[in-house]
């Protein structure tokens, strides 16, 4: 069976696993404090053009996330984010389990607005004459692209920015799908912009050619002392540190993170366009690696029986939404025999 059902079921690319074995019995100090490490966040550091961030590397986004917003919120503190954000719906109660409370914001195709962001947080503090009573919004979560493969604009992000700032609380963005977003046609923002807007923000290496990892870029002075103590409490400190290293060495050599994820958006607009001209319909409008036809049941059960695909929606009684998520290593003779499939 044909996998286009995520983006991270493959192992890593090729690079990455040739210098694993290259460097597998290599004897270097661990805990992510080797020169692999240090030379993984200076190339990292070069790509945002942000020579005084502080990066870190965690294993997976989930961890990352938990690990970020545990360090920022005090005890009686929440963070805002969509409705559907990956840290509301498909974490488990992670933000929870840490003692603090998501706050979800009704959100279009997986994207909040500054306005909703600007009411969220002036309704606590401004207009609730006893806001002590309820939990304060402590920080503002964003992902780019979206968990529907939707794109802010430079702009949108920036006017989120701006009232975080108004307001004194941190923009951390997601970024496991980072590379998906930052090679999309329809993205007008590049990674050092991004950095600039964003006070921590991570780049995901899961979904993205890594084996495992995500390198965290903390941008804001205020959130970087003593994060290393929080990382090692919640298990985010990896002892075999170099092993993360490597990968983000090897992502970040001769532009390879963003050649590889330019790859997987051009397979997913092959099929959008493909289907478009067959007549499809889409539940959303992405321009990145995960795609959501419409489609009749009868065809979607069909396909489903030599590829894998997830079921995202019912939209009636005849038709489902199905998600179609490209990779780095997405084969285009499989996107073919897809099409063929489908159209």
């Amino acid at each position: 069976m044909i996998q286009f059902q995520c983006d991270y079921n493959e192992g890593a690319h090729p690079r990455i696993m040739q210098r694993l074995m290259e460097t597998n019995m290599m004897q270097t100090k661990g805990y992510g404090m080797d020169p692999i490490c240090e030379h993984a966040r200076e190339l990292i550091k070069e790509a945002c053009q942000a020579p005084n961030a502080d990066v870190h590397f965690l294993v997976g986004g989930t961890q990352t996330n938990a690990t970020v917003i545990s360090s920022v919120l005090r005890p009686y503190q929440g963070v805002l984010c969509a409705h559907s954000g990956h840290i509301n719906v498909h974490e488990t109660g992670a933000i929870e389990h840490s003692g603090h409370k998501v706050l979800g914001l009704h959100a279009k195709n997986g994207l909040i607005t500054a306005a909703q962001v600007k009411e969220a947080l002036r309704s606590h503090y401004e207009d609730d004459d006893e806001p002590e009573h309820m939990v304060q919004p402590g920080m503002v979560y964003i992902s780019y692209s979206s968990e529907y493969g939707t794109l802010y604009t430079k702009a949108e992000m920036v006017a989120i920015k701006e009232v975080c700032q108004s307001y004194g609380v941190p923009l951390f963005i997601d970024g496991a799908r980072l590379g998906y977003g930052l090679t999309s046609d329809m993205s007008d923002v590049t990674l050092p912009e991004l950095a600039q807007i964003a006070d921590m923000f991570y780049i995901g290496g899961t979904k993205q050619g890594a084996l495992f990892g995500e390198a965290l870029v903390i941008m804001n002075d205020a959130y970087k002392k003593d994060f290393r103590y929080n990382l090692k409490q919640n298990g985010g400190m990896l002892a075999k540190g170099r092993l993360l290293g490597i990968q983000f060495e090897t992502l970040f050599t001769d532009g390879l993170y963003f050649e590889i994820a330019r790859h997987a958006n051009e397979e997913a607009m092959r099929i959008k366009k493909a289907l478009q001209d067959a007549g499809y319909e889409f539940l959303m409008d992405s321009y990145t690696n995960q795609q959501f036809p419409i489609l009749p049941l009868d065809v979607y059960e069909r396909v489903s029986k030599d590829f894998l695909l997830s079921y995202w929606q019912k939209v009636d009684d005849t038709h489902v939404a199905a998600r179609i998520c490209t990779s780095w290593a997405t084969l285009p003779e499989n996107v073919d025999k897809l099409l063929e499939a489908l159209v």
